[in-house]
Formats: C-alpha cells, structure tokens, sequence
C-alpha cells in the first residue's frame, strides 16, 4: 500500500474526523470565552477596581529608545488569559462530568434477565432427549 493510499484511510477514519470537529468547535469555543471575559466579565471587575482596564496593566520594564522598542511585563492579558483558561477548563469539566454519568446510566441498566422457559417447552424437550436415547 502507497503512502498515499495508507494517509487515505488514516484521514478517513471517523476518530481523525471527529477529532478535527472537536478542535474546530474548540477553537471558536476559545475565541467565545476570550471574547465573553474580556467584554463582559472585565469591564465590570475594572471598575469595582476603580476603572482600571485590564488590558491596560503593565510593568515597564525598560522605556523605548530609538534603536529598541518598549520591554513591558503585560500582566493585564496574563489574568484575563487565566480567567479565559478557567472558564474553559469548567465547561470541559462539566461536559465531561455528563459524559461520564450518561455511561454510568447505561452501565447501571440492569440486563434484562432471560424469561422462565415454559413448562411446555420443558416438557417437550424432556420428551426429545428421552427419545434420542
């Protein structure tokens, strides 16, 4: 089998394509939270703070000259990209979480127990066997 032939079947596989799905639908997952923290959830922390933007917050650590650019600590983006991260980290949890317990439900479901055998079967398979003797 080719190289070519053998990605084929490895692309077309239905995990690799589910696989994609999930990242595809995680990426704009991603962008919705980032999106959802730093347009609805930090403007209104900003100013119980005292109108601080997020965005905004920074360490200078060294001004910029002529030949070089400004070299700034932007710890600002680092807590809006950690509140992104638990948001998303909760969502997956609790997808998870359901996941997990829909499989529990199906596990729990008892098997069905195979019916009594009539005792007109019974009777009738007694019959065959004393026969075949």
């Amino acid at each position: 089998m080719s190289m070519l032939q053998e990605f084929k079947a490895f692309a077309m596989r239905g995990n690799v394509v589910d696989m994609a799905v999930g990242i595809i639908i995680g990426a704009a997952f991603g962008k919705i939270v980032s999106s959802f923290v730093s347009d609805v959830i930090m403007p209104p922390i900003g100013v119980l703070l005292g109108g601080v933007n997020f965005r905004d917050l920074a360490v200078i650590i060294q001004q910029a000259t002529e030949t070089q650019a400004e070299v700034v600590i932007k710890y600002g983006m680092f807590v809006q990209t950690i509140i992104d991260f638990i948001i998303i980290a909760f969502a997956v949890f609790v997808g998870v979480k359901a996941m997990n317990s829909l499989k529990k439900k199906e596990e729990a479901q008892p098997e069905p127990t195979p019916a009594a055998t009539p005792a007109d079967i019974l009777l009738l398979t007694e019959i065959r066997d004393l026969l075949k003797k």
